[in-house]
């Protein structure tokens, strides 16, 4: 007898296989990437259900010790106060994309296929680092300046002078600027900008490891903002670790550090290709004081 009509093959099971491992694949290096632009040592793997926390750090009193201890005298604590911020818990967040056979049969799978799934990776990523802008905005160091300039020199003081007092050290400072601000300072200088995955940024400028150049709807105008590298932590859940597979639903990972789980199945009763993402990860500060955000003002 002839084979069942409409039945999925092993054919089909490889090549669906080989573009689930394609996305999670590249998105995973996307990201180590990006980590590496913004000096994060490595992924924090956290279990279902944590909750993020970013800290407030302060003297409890006053500064003891100092020259009046005298010699052989015990040195007195300084007591320090950190004080909890609590948010959320990491939750996964779902997407899913379809490709009609209409839209294959028209422009091929290449273009139907292949160039939707890397529009669909990127939306993904900007929506992660979109959130993750609107968190660094919540700095609480924030002030005013007079010039572009002296908001990037000041922010970068001061997030330096506000680690020191917590006696963490700081290898590196990171800077988030408006890119119609930062292209009005530059004007006709001869300095070289990069982009990857969408992202504008200028490598060892003013002091900063990395200034990143961002659209108005991520960053205000006359508006810059500085945190050391070590303040940023990439945290995330496994897709893997859950136990979605025991409710039938199976979702691919790669690698050592699976940020993200993919499914591909064809819907025969729309005649569509899905596509469909899951992932619990966040861009995230360890202190909110830690994060400085200047506005200029004019003079």
């Amino acid at each position: 007898m002839p084979a069942r009509t409409n039945l999925t093959t092993m054919e089909q099971f490889s090549q669906v296989k080989a573009r689930e491992v394609d996305f999670v694949t590249r998105f995973g290096l996307n990201w180590d990437a990006l980590r590496t632009i913004m000096g994060i040592m490595r992924p924090i793997r956290k279990e279902p259900g944590t909750q993020l926390i970013s800290y407030k750090a302060s003297v409890d009193g006053t500064l003891q010790g100092g020259t009046e201890v005298g010699e052989g005298e015990e040195i007195p604590f300084t007591k320090l106060k950190v004080e909890p911020v609590s948010y959320s818990d990491i939750e996964f967040a779902k997407h899913a994309r379809g490709v009609s056979i209409e839209a294959i049969a028209k422009y091929g799978a290449q273009v139907a296929i292949e160039r939707t799934d890397e529009a669909f990776l990127y939306a993904i990523q900007s929506k992660i680092l979109g959130d993750f802008y609107k968190f660094l905005a919540t700095g609480e160091l924030k002030f005013n300046e007079k010039t572009w300039q002296r908001a990037l020199a000041m922010a970068k003081g001061k997030v330096l002078d506000k680690f020191a007092a917590m006696d963490r050290d700081v290898t590196e400072v990171v800077g988030f600027a408006n890119l119609v601000d930062a292209y009005s300072y530059l004007g006709d200088k001869d300095v070289t900008m990069q982009t990857m995955f969408g992202l504008n940024y200028i490598e060892n400028f003013l002091g900063y490891r990395t200034l990143f150049l961002l659209p108005e709807k991520y960053i205000a105008t006359n508006q810059v903002i500085a945190t050391p590298v070590e303040n940023i932590d990439l945290y995330y859940i496994d897709p893997s670790d859950s136990d979605f597979a025991r409710a039938g639903l199976d979702f691919t990972v790669q690698g050592e550090t699976n940020l993200i789980g993919v499914h591909v199945e064809g819907d025969y009763s729309r005649a569509t290709g899905d596509m469909y993402a899951i992932y619990a990860m966040k861009l995230w500060a360890e202190y909110l004081d830690g994060i400085a955000v200047a506005t200029v003002q004019g003079e």
